[in-house]
């Protein structure tokens, strides 16, 4: 899933259930200097369902996140 903002195209890294989870996620890439973004499930939330979150990060940064993703 692609999402463009000024200009960076954005991929959903982790959808989760809750919002304290995605911003766990969200804080642990940024302290590893990747970018990220937290938004709400839209289709989850037009369907009535409890609302998920979607963690994007920049496509460009994919490579990184799997090498950050070994480490731990």
């Amino acid at each position: 899933m692609w999402t463009a903002q000024k200009g960076k195209m954005w991929t959903e890294f982790k959808s989760t259930p809750h919002l304290a989870i995605a911003e766990m996620w969200k804080e642990f890439f940024q302290g590893e200097g990747i970018p990220s973004r937290i938004l709400p499930d839209p289709i989850k939330a037009a369907e009535g369902e409890a609302v998920s979150y979607r963690v994007l990060i920049p496509s460009d940064k994919e490579h990184i996140i799997e090498e950050v993703l070994k480490r731990i």
